[in-house]
């Protein structure tokens, strides 16, 4: 992205509305290290009994809960019922919330109900569709969990019931509505990277239970779990439990570590560059520890090529996935610039700016006579390549959530629920959720073909 600002504007723009926790040393030629405070004030409003937001939950698994938590932190929200096909979940949905919580192993029975404004479906992939239509077509509003779809057809499908229905609807990558990716899009914009040119995400993990080998409960047994319900869609398969509570391990249910993964880098990515997503993707990879009867790599390597359009320059995207790092684990997203790099998560957002050498070292003038070296050097200093200005600007500035900041998962749910209650636009809709899920299916795509794929990032289809 062209950018008319000069290489110092971007500083004073960035820390508007932030308060700093060190000075800014703004010296001219001096590096620089510094920590910024982000801020963000939400609107608290009181509701009354008669104007509470009204919830069903749809998969009360693992991140179900943690959905419903963070859902019910936002003011005026009230859960009301609860589905699920295991009843141990359905037990712990009233120790969590209440005995006086509905619970179903039918979710047609919370889509009946009149006294339902939202759901949250927190399925396994293969039934977002299905289940995210249905409720909408039902007059309910839907947060449905990321990815959005299991294929590329299906988000079609929702974007036109979302239309047809009129019903918000908020795609469930909670990072998106954080501080860091809010400062991170302003800090682009601003000019703060230069032109971007690589983006970096790993996320290396060291776990049987990060590598999905959740428990199995010792009552789970063909009377407390509706497998058949489960399979939905999916091939008929005898009753098994493992398939059951640890259904990312299979692409009949899931999207693998792409489809779980890489969507919420691509939230991100997408949402600070306003970039409708990659034209090209190259995967690669392998299951190298866990064989435990999964059929989806452990290790993923795919490789992405972004277009130059009116938002940002052509770029390359690197996203790795390891379930078996021996380093411990840990997890990144840097985006790199010609001018900067931003290291970016939920809570912070560290820039980092450096001197672009211009003129030749020691290493490259060894192969020359010292008359040469002379000569040489006075032809680079003729230039002026290295100018005052270009040393401007030179260090660290770390952005960081307050220690009393809610999260990311809260801020997501606020914005679902405020779109709700006044008619606003969610900032995660289904054509935006399914560039993000899109993007990391590639990769699924390309690991199973063997071969590149290609697609087209506005019409959201393959080519």
């Amino acid at each position: 992205m062209e950018k008319d600002n000069p290489r110092r504007a971007f500083l004073k723009k960035a820390t508007l509305g932030s308060a700093a926790i060190t000075s800014a040393p703004y010296v001219f030629g001096a590096s620089y290290k510094e920590r910024v405070l982000l801020t963000r004030d939400h609107l608290q409003e009181n509701f009354s009994i008669n104007d509470q937001i009204t919830l069903g939950l749809i998969g009360c698994g693992i991140q179900g809960i943690y959905d419903t938590t963070s859902a019910l932190q936002v003011n005026g929200v009230k859960l009301v019922a609860v589905c699920d096909l295991y009843t141990g979940r359905l037990d712990r949905a009233k120790e969590l919330w209440g005995k006086d919580i509905a619970v179903t192993r039918d979710y047609r029975e919370l889509l009946d109900r009149k006294d339902i404004d939202a759901v949250i479906v927190a399925t396994p992939d293969h039934w977002h569709k299905k289940i995210t239509i249905a409720a909408m077509k039902a007059g309910k509003a839907v947060y449905c969990e990321k990815p959005m779809v299991q294929n590329f057809v299906e988000g079609h499908e929702i974007i036109k019931a979302q239309q047809e229905s009129g019903m918000a609807c908020q795609i469930g990558s909670q990072g998106m509505s954080s501080l860091g990716n809010e400062k991170a899009k302003q800090l682009y914009e601003d000019g703060a990277i230069g032109d971007i040119v690589l983006l970096d995400m790993y996320n290396d993990r060291y776990s049987a239970e990060g590598a999905w080998q959740y428990p199995i409960p010792p009552d789970a047994n063909p009377e407390t779990v509706d497998y058949d319900t489960f399979l939905g869609r999916a091939p008929k398969t005898p009753f098994d439990l493992t398939r059951f509570f640890r259904w990312r391990n299979y692409k009949d249910y899931g999207t693998g570590v792409a489809g779980d993964l890489f969507v919420h880098a691509f939230s991100s990515l997408n949402y600070i560059l306003s970039s409708n997503g990659p034209t090209r993707a190259l995967s690669t990879g392998g299951l190298r520890y866990w064989n435990d009867g999964r059929d989806v790599p452990d290790v993923t390597l795919t490789f992405y090529d972004y277009p130059k359009t009116a938002t940002h320059a052509a770029f390359n995207a690197s996203f790795r996935v390891n379930f078996i790092a021996g380093s411990g684990g840990g997890g990144g997203f840097k985006l790199v610039g010609t001018e900067g790099m931003m290291e970016v998560d939920s809570n912070s957002v560290k820039l980092t700016r450096a001197k672009l050498g211009m003129v030749p070292g020691g290493y490259s003038m060894i192969a020359y006579t010292e008359a040469t070296q002379g000569k040489i050097k006075e032809e680079y200093a003729s230039k002026n390549l290295e100018t005052r200005l270009s040393a401007l600007d030179v260090g660290e500035t770390l952005w960081e959530a307050p220690q009393d900041y809610k999260g990311a998962h809260y801020d997501h749910f606020h914005n679902f629920f405020t779109s709700i209650r006044k008619g606003k636009t969610v900032v995660q809709d289904p054509t935006f959720g399914l560039r993000a899920a899109s993007a990391a299916l590639l990769a699924n795509e390309s690991y199973y073909k063997s071969k590149p794929v290609l697609w087209n990032p506005d019409t959201m289809k393959l080519t």
